[in-house]
């Protein structure tokens, strides 16, 4: 048995698969506004892969378990929890009936608590309509046990049926498919009833409750949201179906029926998350021009890479995070041409180099296969696994002969492994089985690769060209000596002729450079407007640039946005710029302390890490 009695394959979980695991999930849950729980019971079918096993074991953070019995029989079953660990929880232990069945099922009366880290609930205030209050989750990493007691490692996968009952003016939806319709209960809660028959990680259990509604956006999905931003976001993901023929092309059939999108409050933590069935999207994608609709490309991938084939254990999550960057650049290739792919991996490099900048370049949660022992994954999260995993499947590409011989390769990839939880080594067995005669590919220094911290060791030679423009105006500005007077050699069409993805890298080549002047950058602003961006992605390293060049006059500014949404790709670098300026390094903790409570809890555990409010 592993330290602190966490699996030998999981260092994320109490989990013993190796000795019974569960199958399947049935929730039947009351949704208590008032007092913020969630209130019912989960049945788990569990099989027992040894005749002489008597417990299984499962995950639970701060749960109220209440009763556990025989399914059917309604014999008490006992049971124990064990020492809270930090964020992973508790070990729940459950006695097996005495049977010589190796399948049996379980029944756990139980309730969450009302500071669940799996779970926000918003009062109406903190919604759009003001009116009615709101509540979603979020699973992944390790807050599924949160929510239900469960296996809440990867490398078990469970098909699930739930039956919610919650206030009748509120819609229920879940990352499963909807069974008929909602039906009005005694007492006038309505009840609504779900099923995901594809197996999945629990931690892509997902519920979202609140006053939503629909449009349609194509044959297979509809944008869900509040009254407020439903016309907005439909506009926004007019692309869906376009994305979803472009992914089958590349990864095979999407296996899901539904393919919807659900736009959140602003304190969700992420760009998306791709809960099968309803992906949740984040607000500050909705720039009014599609322009940062790539997101959905990102999500849309999951579908194959993440859900269909998934990393066993958080160690191996590039294999979750890299391949779909992977292939949601190969989607943008498919629709908007190969520089488009290879513009965006150039974007990715700098918000590598960042975030191993930010973790320290020889941190070994830069590497790409993390050891996790004694760490949290929720520590170990950055873009190390999305963009350092990226660069190796680039790197293997064009070793293995471009496209045309790889694309092959990546749908074989997920045809073999779909249904399954594997690890790097599953991965590099079947690299080698597939292409048994590329000398190339078995020169491959894969500890360099996976085990050493810092940057990718190989970086590719992507295709400049859409880049070409944004380089130019970064040396004009850093060259222009703003003292000697003149007039100013810069123009609104400087950035108007550009995509707001070259806005974007124009922006962040910058943030490379040494910090701008405040007369540099009140002239830029003067001539560009960009204080009045409505894209969150040029605000944020606008305001990124503001912080760094030590502009007074931008902070305020940082401070509202950090507060008004809750995404920790922007949140968490603004916070940690204020916090490297003294000056305003108090205000910017006060100001976090102020809003902590209605930040999601991903949100508010790393930013107090990076505020050195935790250690």
């Amino acid at each position: 048995m592993a330290a602190q009695g966490l699996s030998p394959g999981d260092p994320s979980s109490f989990a013993r698969p190796d000795e019974a695991e569960v199958s399947s999930v049935s929730l039947y849950l009351d949704v208590d506004f008032e007092r913020k729980v969630l209130c019912g019971k989960v049945d788990l079918t569990v099989d027992k892969k040894k005749a002489e096993v008597t417990h299984v074991l499962l995950d639970s953070k701060d749960l109220n378990i209440i009763k556990v019995t025989g399914h059917g029989s309604g014999q008490v079953l006992e049971f124990s929890v064990g020492e809270n660990i930090s964020t992973l929880g508790s070990k729940l232990e459950i006695k097996l009936p005495s049977t010589t069945e190796m399948r049996l099922m379980l029944s756990i009366l139980y309730e969450t608590d009302v500071n669940s880290s799996a779970l926000q609930w918003l009062p109406p205030e903190q919604t759009a309509g003001c009116k009615h209050p709101y509540l979603f989750s979020q699973c992944q990493a390790v807050h599924c046990r949160a929510m239900f007691p469960c296996q809440d490692t990867p490398s078990v996968k469970v098909t699930y049926t739930a039956e919610i009952t919650a206030p009748p003016e509120l819609t229920v939806l879940m990352s499963a498919r909807r069974v008929g319709i909602p039906t009005i209960m005694p007492g006038g809660l309505k009840l609504h009833k779900f099923e995901q028959p594809v197996p999945i990680p629990v931690y892509l259990v997902s519920i979202v409750v609140g006053h939503l509604e629909s449009l349609k956006i194509g044959p297979r999905s509809h944008v869900w949201s509040e009254k407020q931003y439903v016309e907005k976001a439909a506009y926004e993901f007019a692309e869906t179906e376009q994305m979803l023929l472009a992914a089958e092309s590349i990864c095979g059939e999407y296996v899901w029926g539904v393919y919807d999108l659900l736009v959140l409050p602003p304190s969700f933590p992420f760009g998306g998350m791709e809960n099968p069935c309803l992906t949740f999207v984040t607000p500050t994608v909705l720039a009014g021009d599609r322009s940062l609709a790539d997101v959905v490309a990102h999500e849309i991938s999951h579908s194959w890479t993440g859900n269909l084939v998934t990393n066993r254990n958080f160690e191996h999550f590039w294999l979750n995070e890299g391949f779909t960057v992977f292939v949601e650049r190969k989607i943008l290739a498919k629709l908007y041409g190969e520089k488009a792919r290879h513009f965006s991996a150039i974007g990715g490099l700098k918000d590598l180099k960042d975030a191993i900048s930010a973790l320290g370049e020889n941190s070994p949660l830069t590497c790409l296969v993390p050891d996790l022992r004694g760490i949290s994954p929720e520590d170990a999260f950055s873009t190390v696994p999305y963009e350092k995993g990226h660069t190796l499947l680039f790197h293997l590409e064009e070793l293995a002969g471009g496209p045309e011989v790889f694309d092959p390769f990546l749908k074989a990839y997920i045809t073999k492994f779909k249904y399954k939880s594997i690890d790097t080594d599953d991965f590099k067995k079947f690299l080698y089985e597939y292409f048994p005669n590329n000398s190339l590919l078995k020169e491959v220094d894969w500890k360099e690769w996976l085990f050493k911290p810092g940057m990718p060791p190989v970086i590719p030679k992507y295709d400049t060209s859409l880049q070409e423009v944004c380089t130019g105006l970064c040396i004009k500005w850093m060259e222009w000596d703003a003292v000697a007077g003149g007039p100013c050699p810069f123009k609104p069409d400087d950035i108007n002729n550009m995509s707001s993805g070259q806005v974007r890298e124009f922006l962040a080549q910058l943030l490379e450079e040494n910090p701008l002047s405040v007369t540099k950058l009140q002239t830029m602003e003067n001539t560009y407007k960009l204080n009045s961006m409505g894209n969150s992605e040029i605000y944020f390293r606008w305001l990124r640039l503001g912080i760094k060049g030590r502009w007074k006059e931008q902070v305020d500014r940082a401070l509202e946005f950090v507060v008004a949404q809750g995404r920790m790709k922007f949140v968490r670098p603004l916070y940690r710029d204020m916090y490297d300026w003294e000056d305003v390094r108090d205000k910017a903790i006060a100001v976090f302390k102020s809003n902590k409570s209605k930040m999601m809890y991903l949100t508010a555990y790393t930013v107090a890490k990076d505020l050195h409010l935790e250690s």
